[in-house]
Order: structure tokens, then C-alpha cells, then sequence
């Protein structure tokens, strides 16, 4: 199995900072570290990063502008990690094009896990790997029905490309992951753990904790869906709220 590669610890605090280095360098990562949202701009610039924590509440500049300026040239996994409470913080890491959202304090291999998992999901337009890692196979739509197509929708998992009505939708990597696990089961319910599950890539442990704060960010990718599809919220073309279990794939239509 290839090497994790180069994450990039954005943090002013000092003794947050060195933790979260040695959890990732424990994970086999060669670590960057930044004080500053303007340093840490600029070393995941020049370090091609390939995992990124972020603090929101960093002394120069939010850690939501950081984000916005990461991610006008880099696709790199990027967890923020807050002391903050308020869900609109949430909301906005994620509009921002955050993977992941942990509040401090938090457990050294919580963390680990999430950047573990994040690293288990395919980038966008990069093709997944083959052969044997060692690990049970997840269950992935076959490479011959890569493409789903519903009520004038298009989502292809092979190419990580969605479609509607032939125009072509910018999702996030948890959009798209949300998006495609509800269209492949075909109608089937899928509760928030599920989809806590997929947006993570927890394939393979059924008993893994899911806190509220997990299903709030589902709700909150979602939301942020029914956006980008121009769902009607007394019609919807495409996802369905199943009220106090999850949501499920509407129904087919002629129109």
C-alpha cells in the first residue's frame, strides 16, 4: 500500500499543534505545521498536501477564508477542527468545502480514524485502486453500471461527474459520496448513520459511534444538495425525507 503522503497542521495553539502532528506522523504522513492561516496557505501550496487540519479561530484570519483560499488550488482533504459550538459554523466549513468537521477537545484516534477513512475515498476524476489491499471490498456500484441516471440526472461514480438535464454540477467530495449512496439503493431508505457511513467511507464497521453532531452534518450536506439540484420542497425530483429515519431516492417521473 502506497505511503499516506504530506498533511499540514494549520493551528496556533501549541500544544494542539503538536499533538495532531504526532497522531498524523503515527498514521505514516510527513507532517507540515503553520501558526498562522497566511503560513499555512502557503505551505499547503508548496507541499502539495494531501490532508489538511485546519482550526477556525486562527490569530491573522478565519479559518473559513483559509479554507477558501486552500481550496482555489488544492483538492487536499481538509478536517477543521473548532472549539466553537454553534451549528452555523458547521454549515459554513462545509459550504466552504470542508471534508470533515471535529470540535475540541476530541479523541486522538477519533481523529485518526476520520483522516484514515477520508483517505479510503477517491479524489475526484482519479480512477480508485485496484487490486488487493489486504482489507474486504466495500459495497461499490460494478464498473459496467458506474453511471445512474434519475428523473433527468446523471451520476457516474466511475468518473466522480453529475449531470442535470446535461448540465455539470460542482459537489463536494461528501455531496457526491451522500448523493450516490442514496441513488444506488434504488428507493431503499438510507438512515443518517448510513449515510454518516458513506460520507466518511466507513465501509467496514457496522458499530462505529455516530454522534449527533455526525448526523447534523449530514443534514446540513444535504441541505446544501437540494440546493445545487433545485429541489421543490413540496415535489422533490430526487431526495425524499424519511421524517425521524433518514432519506430515500424519489420517485421516477415522466416530466
Amino acid at each position: 500500500m502506497s505511503e499516506p503522503g504530506v498533511a499540514v497542521v494549520i493551528e496556533d495553539d501549541e500544544d494542539v499543534r503538536n499533538l495532531v502532528d504526532a497522531i498524523l506522523k503515527e498514521a505514516g504522513f510527513e507532517v507540515h505545521s503553520a501558526s498562522t492561516g497566511r503560513e499555512g496557505v502557503e505551505v499547503v501550496r508548496h507541499q502539495k498536501a494531501s490532508v489538511v487540519t485546519l482550526d477556525v479561530g486562527l490569530p491573522d484570519m478565519d479559518g473559513n477564508e483559509v479554507l477558501r483560499r486552500i481550496r482555489q488550488f488544492s483538492d487536499a482533504y481538509v478536517v477543521m477542527l473548532t472549539a466553537r459550538r454553534e451549528e452555523l459554523d458547521t454549515l459554513t466549513a462545509f459550504l466552504t468545502g470542508a471534508d470533515d468537521y471535529l470540535k475540541k477537545p476530541f479523541l486522538p484516534r477519533e481523529l485518526r480514524a476520520r483522516v484514515t477513512a477520508m483517505m479510503r475515498r477517491p479524489r475526484v476524476g482519479v480512477p480508485e485502486p485496484t487490486g488487493d489491499t489486504g482489507r474486504p471490498e466495500p459495497d461499490r456500484q460494478p464498473r459496467d453500471d458506474a453511471a445512474i441516471e434519475h428523473n433527468g440526472l446523471a451520476v457516474n461514480h466511475k468518473t466522480r461527474t453529475v449531470t442535470l438535464r446535461g448540465s455539470t454540477l460542482t459537489l463536494t467530495r461528501s455531496e457526491f459520496d451522500l448523493l450516490f449512496d442514496i441513488l444506488r439503493h434504488r428507493g431503499g431508505v438510507r438512515t443518517k448513520a448510513d449515510l454518516v457511513r458513506a460520507a466518511r467511507g466507513d465501509y467496514y464497521d457496522d458499530d462505529a459511534y455516530i454522534s449527533e453532531a455526525d448526523e447534523r452534518a449530514v443534514e446540513t450536506h444535504i441541505g446544501n444538495l437540494r440546493r445545487k439540484l433545485h429541489e421543490d420542497a413540496q415535489s422533490p425530483r430526487f431526495l425524499q425525507t424519511v421524517r425521524g429515519v433518514g432519506y430515500r431516492l424519489a420517485p421516477a417521473r415522466t416530466d
